[in-house]
């Protein structure tokens, strides 16, 4: 990860908060679906992804968010809420159809009058041991787009079948 871009976060009782800090992509989405993901197999059913400092976000982030998004809606009570999305990141997460699976800065949440404390608690993360395949990470991240909304197949498709060919080659030749 460059030191453009930080992924940093905190656990609280009602909800567990992750911050993108610089630009969401590719190379900080694996330590967001780490982090988040380990959250959710510990009973965390409200997950917060604060973008107040995220500069953009590329497919293979928002593809991330809407993959945590579909598994928290299989829990009861589960939710994917954004805090601070700013115009350019709502109108990004809304041109893929992602707004309807997640509470883009819901007004009447828990966490509301606690942001300011809960971005001083914040802890940088840090990658953990286990080596991420980036082509498999980035074409399970697309299709995550393309169910969350079928109309990012169109956009995503010819993407998709490189993505796929190419992951299917470097596993053959293992």
């Amino acid at each position: 990860m460059s030191e453009e871009s930080s992924i940093s976060a905190y656990h609280q009782n009602e909800f567990s908060w992750i911050r993108c800090a610089g630009k969401g992509n590719f190379l900080n989405s694996p330590l967001l679906k780490e982090w988040c993901e380990r959250e959710i197999e510990n009973g965390a059913t409200c997950l917060v992804i604060d973008l107040e400092d995220c500069h953009g976000m590329d497919s293979t982030f928002m593809g991330t968010m809407a993959g945590l998004a579909i598994k928290l809606m299989k829990v009861p009570d589960g939710k994917l809420q954004i805090a601070d999305p700013g115009d350019r990141n709502r109108q990004s997460l809304q041109d893929l159809g992602l707004d309807v699976m997640m509470q883009i800065d819901p007004i009447d949440t828990c966490w509301r009058g606690l942001v300011s404390d809960i971005r001083s608690k914040l802890t940088v993360c840090q990658p953990g041991q286990e080596k991420i395949n980036q082509g498999t990470h980035v074409l399970d991240a697309h299709r995550k787009l393309c169910e969350a909304d079928a109309r990012n197949t169109q956009k995503f498709g010819t993407l998709l079948d490189y993505l796929e060919a190419e992951v299917k080659a470097k596993d053959s030749s293992r």
